[in-house]
C-alpha cells in the first residue's frame, strides 16, 4: 500500500516536474524549485497515510507542524525540501511508522538525483553585447538564428554604439559564439545561468 502511494504520487509529481518545464517561459528557469515542487507531493502523501493510521498520531502531528517557525530566509528552494524532510521524518518515527519514513526517504533520493540529472538541453543565458548602430539589425537576426526566442532587458545607446542585455535560451554556446565573431561583433560576454546562480 504505501509503496502504491509512493509510486502514482511520483507519476503525478513527475508528470507536474514536466509541465512546468515545457510552459514556463522564462529565460531564468528555476530547476530547484521545480524539484522541490515535485518532491513536496512524496512527503505530504505519507504524512497523510500517517495521520489516517490514529486520531493521536493526527493531533500530535497539528501540534508539531503549528511550532515550526521559519526565521531565515531560505535562498534555495532544495534546501526548504530538506528541511521538510527533516520535519517527515520526526513525524513517521515519533509515530512509529518506521517502514513509510524508510520507503519515504528511499523514494525522495531516487527521485531527487534523477530529476537533478535531467537535462533539457538548452540553457538560459543572458548575452552582453556591443554593437555599432548599423548592426543592429544584423545583430538581432544572428541572435534569432541562434535561438527559438530572446528577450532584450537593457538597451544603453552612446555615441560609439549601442550595449545590449539578452535574455536568451541555447543549445549550444559555441554556435551562438560563431555567429556573432561571423558578423563583426568584437565585444560580447555570455553568462550561463543554472537556477538564479551564474555560473
Amino acid at each position: 500500500m504505501i509503496a502504491g502511494v509512493l509510486l502514482f504520487t511520483f507519476l503525478l509529481s513527475l508528470y507536474e516536474f514536466l509541465v512546468y518545464r515545457y510552459v514556463s517561459h522564462r529565460a531564468f528557469y528555476n530547476k530547484s524549485f521545480n524539484i522541490a515542487v515535485a518532491i513536496i507531493p512524496l512527503f505530504i502523501a505519507t504524512i497523510i497515510l500517517c495521520l489516517q493510521s490514529n486520531i493521536v498520531i493526527t493531533l500530535g502531528t497539528i501540534g508539531a507542524l503549528a511550532i515550526i517557525r521559519f526565521r531565515t530566509a531560505i535562498k534555495d528552494p532544495v534546501d526548504m525540501l530538506y528541511i521538510l524532510w527533516s520535519i517527515h521524518t520526526g513525524i513517521v518515527c515519533g509515530c512509529q511508522l518506521y517502514e513509510v519514513g524508510v520507503l519515504t526517504s528511499l523514494a525522495v533520493t531516487i527521485v531527487l538525483l534523477l530529476l537533478d540529472n535531467i537535462n533539457f538541453g538548452r540553457k538560459p543565458c543572458v548575452l552582453i553585447v556591443h554593437c555599432a548602430d548599423e548592426n543592429e539589425k544584423i545583430l538581432l537576426e544572428a541572435i534569432g538564428s541562434c535561438t527559438k526566442s530572446y528577450k532584450i532587458k537593457s538597451s544603453n545607446y552612446t555615441t560609439k554604439g549601442i550595449d545590449y542585455v539578452i535574455e536568451l535560451s541555447i543549445k549550444n554556446n559555441e554556435e551562438l559564439v560563431k555567429e556573432l565573431k561571423n558578423i563583426g561583433i568584437e565585444q560580447f560576454s555570455i553568462l550561463e545561468y543554472d537556477s538564479d546562480d551564474v555560473i
